[in-house]
C-alpha cells in the first residue's frame, strides 16, 4: 500500500462512526460467549490440566532421578542391584493412561455430539455463508438479504435462541473462524457444512479464514455483529428496502450501469447483476472494504475503485482505468446507496 493511501486509510479509521456495540479487537479463545465456544474451552481446559498433571509428575520424576541417581567423585562404577518385574507398578501404568485417554475420549465425543447434533428451532435464525477468494458473501434466504464480509445476528434470546450457518466455497478450500464464537469450520467447495453460535454478548466480534486459500488469505477478514434482536429487525428492513435511487445522480448511475462492474455486481432494481463480486446494494451501510481491510469511506472508496490491486495485490477486481471525472461519478453513485 502506498504510503499517501496509508496515512488517507488511518485518518479515515479514526473518524469513522463507532460500530453497534463494543468491539472485541482481540480475538481471544479464553473468553468465548456462545455455547459452542464455552464447550470447547471447557474441554482443553480438561485436557490441558490432565496433561499438565503428567508433565509434572514425569518431569519431577527425572529430575529426582538425575539427582538421586547421579554419578558421584567416591562412585565405584559397580552396577547396582537389578530388580526385575513389578505387578503393581505394571498395572498401575497401564490402567492409569487407559483411563485417562478413555475419559478425554468420552467427555470430548458427548461435547462433539451436542454442538454437532443440536437442531435449529424454528425461531432459529439461518444463514449461508460463501467463501470466494478473498471475501465472504452472506446471505439470509428468510429475508432474501444478501450481503458481505459483515455478518448481523441477534444476541440469544426469547425471539432467536441461535444462528445456525450453512458454509459453502465458490472456489478453493477456506475456513471460517470467529475465536469468540465457536470452533473453526472448514469450508469446502462442493459440500456445505454447518455450525452454529448463540452469542450471550451484543458486540463486534472479528474473525478471519483459517485455511491458506491463496494471496490475500491473510486479509479475508470478517465481523460478525450481534445485536439485540430489535436493532437486528431494524437492520433487515433496512437491507430489504431497494437500493437508493437519487434522481439528481441519474448521470452518474448510467454511468456506473454502462460499465463491465455489472457483470460482477448486484445493485437490486438495477440492470446490475453479477454475482461474482459482492452485493453493492446497500454498500455504505458497511463499515468496511475490501474484505475488511480499510474504512468504508467515501475517499476510501475512490481509491479501491480506481487501483485495487495497490490496496489488495491480486485480488479478483481489475483496474478498470477510468478517468478521473468517472471515478468521481462512480464514486457519488455508489456512495449514494446506503
Amino acid at each position: 500500500m502506498k504510503a499517501g493511501y496509508l496515512t488517507l486509510a488511518l485518518a479515515a479509521a479514526q473518524t469513522l462512526p463507532a460500530a453497534d456495540g463494543k468491539e472485541h479487537n482481540i480475538a481471544n479463545i479464553f473468553k468465548p460467549v456462545t455455547t459452542p465456544g464455552t464447550q470447547i474451552l471447557d474441554i482443553a481446559t480438561l485436557a490441558l490440566a490432565v496433561t499438565g498433571v503428567i508433565f509434572v509428575i514425569v518431569a519431577g520424576l527425572l529430575i529426582y532421578i538425575l539427582v538421586r541417581f547421579r554419578r558421584r567423585p567416591d562412585d565405584d562404577r559397580q552396577e547396582p542391584p537389578q530388580v526385575y518385574g513389578s505387578t503393581q507398578i505394571e498395572a498401575a501404568w497401564t490402567v492409569l493412561p487407559i483411563l485417562i485417554v478413555f475419559v478425554l475420549l468420552m467427555v470430548t465425543a458427548r461435547v462433539i455430539s451436542g454442538v454437532e447434533d443440536a437442531k435449529p428451532r424454528s425461531n432459529a435464525l439461518k444463514a449461508t455463508i460463501v467463501g470466494h477468494q478473498w471475501w465472504w458473501e452472506i446471505q439470509y434466504p428468510k429475508y432474501g438479504i444478501v450481503t458481505a464480509n459483515e455478518l448481523h445476528i441477534p444476541v440469544a434470546g426469547p425471539q432467536h435462541l441461535a444462528t445456525f450457518l450453512t458454509l459453502e466455497s465458490a472456489d478453493v478450500a477456506h475456513s471460517f473462524w470467529i475465536p469468540q464464537l465457536g470452533g473453526k469450520m472448514d469450508v469446502i467447495p462442493n459440500r456445505n457444512n454447518k455450525m452454529w453460535m448463540d452469542p450471550k454478548e451484543t458486540g463486534v466480534f472479528f474473525g478471519n479464514c483459517a485455511e491458506y486459500c491463496g494471496t490475500q488469505h491473510a486479509n479475508m477478514l470478517i465481523r460478525v455483529i450481534v445485536q439485540p434482536n430489535d436493532e437486528f429487525m431494524k437492520w433487515v428492513a433496512s437491507e430489504q428496502a431497494p437500493a437508493v435511487n437519487d434522481a439528481s445522480l441519474a448521470p452518474q448511475r448510467e454511468l456506473f450501469e454502462s460499465l463491465s462492474c455489472v457483470n460482477c455486481h448486484t445493485v437490486r432494481g438495477t440492470p446490475a447483476k453479477g454475482t461474482f463480486g459482492p452485493d453493492l446494494t446497500h454498500l455504505m451501510s458497511r463499515r468496511m472494504l475490501a474484505s475488511g481491510m480499510i474504512p468504508n469511506t467515501r475517499e476510501n472508496l475512490r481509491e479501491w475503485i480506481k487501483d485495487p490491486q495497490t490496496i489488495k495485490p491480486g485480488c479478483q477486481m481489475p483496474d478498470m482505468q477510468l478517468t478521473s471525472a468517472q471515478l468521481d461519478a462512480v464514486t457519488a453513485y455508489l456512495s449514494s446507496l446506503k
